[in-house]
């Protein structure tokens, strides 16, 4: 009898952490590796609230980004308190960890950073970002003896996430840590969050972009309405703020911050959902909602 062995191709699907103080550049990093914008970036700390997924298939290998919230000291904010927990959550049941930092200082904050990653069951790449920025080049190779002396990492890999240099080489170091295992998304699924998450996060990026350092990152979005209608999407957001100055500065002169706000967030949609889109922003008051644990709850901001 002639038997005919069924072929079956070995899958690997694994998990990998990025995580680092705030602003060292995690959420450039994982859009870069991921090609796609997923994670809000900005040049404030602090805009990254919650575990987002990021999903690379590469034929048999799925590789899930969890991008965390900056690890920080700051506990006295119930926001900062829930961020805290989900990006020392993120340490557990990964398979690899990187640790990002920036290549022009070190400072109290990565230490706090190192204590935590310290505790990982499984491998820490210590991942080098804004390596274009040190004056000297030859500042480097000392530079990365002097980190490896901070604890045993599994490798230490110089990058630049925005001029995306190295990073394949930190992809294939990734992809040799992922486990065999089914895959968990269809390999054309780049994010386990839903699409109102996603449009949330590109007016909250927008926002944020537009207004810098005039509005803290006490300002949440609401998305009021997602509606399908033929080939249009509907789309009403509401951005809470904390007080009636922030409300101003998002509204602008006449209007015109909320509008370029809407405008450029339209453009970001209409791309990301490859739809025509409808976007209506609404701006309210919603005072000590940052300070609020049943205020976080509500706007979505909770421990699974």
């Amino acid at each position: 009898m002639h038997h005919e062995e069924e072929y079956q191709e070995i899958t690997h699907c694994g998990f990998v952490a990025i995580v680092g103080r705030p602003n060292v550049g995690k959420s450039t990093l994982m859009n870069h590796i991921l090609g796609q914008k997923l994670s809000i970036t900005s040049r404030k700390p602090q805009t990254t609230r919650d575990q987002i997924l990021g999903v690379q298939t590469k034929g048999h290998i799925q590789t899930i980004y969890v991008d965390t919230p900056g690890l920080h000291k700051g506990q006295d904010k119930a926001i900062n308190r829930y961020m805290n927990r989900t990006a020392n959550q993120a340490l557990k049941d990964v398979d690899v960890v990187l640790f990002v930092i920036d290549a022009e200082r070190w400072t109290d904050e990565d230490d706090n950073v190192l204590a935590k990653v310290r505790h990982a069951d499984c491998p820490v790449v210590l991942v080098v970002n804004k390596v274009d920025k040190l004056e000297e080049k030859d500042e480097l190779l000392p530079r990365m003896m002097d980190l490896s002396e901070k604890m045993d990492f599994a490798q230490i890999v110089p990058i630049s996430a925005l001029r995306n240099k190295n990073l394949d080489r930190l992809e294939n170091l990734v992809e040799s840590y992922i486990p065999e295992g089914v895959q968990y998304y269809p390999e054309d699924q780049i994010t386990n969050r839903s699409s109102r998450f996603l449009a949330a996060e590109i007016v909250r990026e927008k926002i944020t972009r537009q207004l810098g350092q005039e509005v803290p990152y006490e300002v949440a979005v609401q998305i009021e309405e997602f509606v399908y209608e033929g080939a249009t999407i509907h789309i009403s957001a509401l951005i809470l703020v904390e007080r009636d100055g922030q409300k101003r500065i998002i509204i602008g002169d006449k209007g015109s911050k909320i509008k370029l706000i809407g405008k450029e967030a339209r453009i970001d949609m209409e791309n990301l959902f490859q739809q025509k889109v409808m976007l209506n922003l609404w701006v309210k008051v919603r005072s000590g909602w940052s300070d609020d644990e049943r205020a976080l709850a509500s706007l979505g901001y909770q421990d699974d």
